[in-house]
């Protein structure tokens, strides 16, 4: 059995973040043959789903680097490797020294199926932080609450922020040095002089969530495709693996192959090709 797992952005998704209408009917045609396909994303799970919400995306999906498993036939949530108190602690303080607002992305799951998603936050001090809450995160089923309303017990999955490139990349490197924390990041949609920052506990990465998936799925050939340094982890088990076009040298490097463009549906024509679709 086959078994693909998708990066979103940079790879399934063009440019404008969305599923052009030729990758969608190289899903269907996937779907018609039986392959089995899902995602392995960074973003939370809210933010993935809108986007691939109608394209069949029926089997268990990965979420915030893996720390997020979400079966939609069976409508259950797992976790692993949340972030600790003292773990947020250091991230939050980290940012706000650097006058970044922290956007603190957390799940209450009183049980495995009922679920509400939040996201607590520090005042705004910069419009590219006031524009990421306009434009995406009110257009979720997020409750946008004060940094100061975080529970001591939420299960938080991650903590993302925005700003200025040359302050992000700073962070970046501290917030790397501490043992339990990995973050990643990169150019911002927003424009070349801001990046994007995500920081999630050091143990959760995509690879170990493909490689549960594998084993409860009972596939015999994973396929994974990406862009970035959070997908080097599956690529590390894939049996092959992808980069397109605009993925990192790292990444291309540690790939299988290189295909085509995201913005040029690469991963659909290599698919088609592939699979005789």
């Amino acid at each position: 059995m086959d078994l693909i797992f998708f990066d979103l952005d940079g790879t399934l998704l063009n440019d404008a973040s969305e599923i052009s209408t030729f990758t969608k009917d190289t899903l269907n045609l996937l779907k018609d043959k039986n392959i089995a396909y899902t995602v392995a994303t960074g973003r939370t799970m809210l933010s993935a789903q809108r986007i691939i919400d109608g394209h069949y995306f029926d089997l268990p999906q990965i979420y915030n680097n893996g720390v997020t498993v979400w079966d939609p036939k069976v409508q259950r949530l797992t976790f692993e490797n949340l972030l600790s108190q003292s773990e947020i602690t250091t991230i939050v303080d980290c940012a706000l020294s650097q006058g970044i607002a922290p956007f603190v992305n957390a799940i209450d799951a009183p049980n495995k199926i009922e679920h509400h998603h939040y996201i607590f936050h520090a005042e705004t001090r910069h419009e590219v932080e006031r524009e990421l809450i306009r434009k995406f995160f009110s257009q979720t089923d997020a409750k946008l609450l004060p940094l100061h309303a975080l529970p001591s017990n939420s299960h938080v999955t991650n903590i993302s922020m925005i700003g200025k490139a040359d302050i992000i990349s700073k962070m970046w490197q501290e917030l790397n040095t501490h043992t339990n924390l990995i973050a990643y990041s990169g150019p911002a949609l927003e424009g070349r002089g801001y990046r994007w920052m995500d920081v999630h506990h050091c143990l959760a990465n995509k690879g170990s969530a493909v490689t549960n998936l594998k084993k409860q799925l009972g596939a015999s050939n994973v396929i994974c495709f990406g862009d970035g340094d959070n997908d080097l982890s599956m690529f590390a088990l894939a049996d092959e693996s992808y980069a397109p076009e605009n993925a990192r040298d790292e990444v291309k490097q540690s790939a299988s192959g290189v295909i085509g463009h995201n913005h040029k549906d690469g991963i659909a024509h290599f698919l088609r090709e592939r699979f005789s679709l």
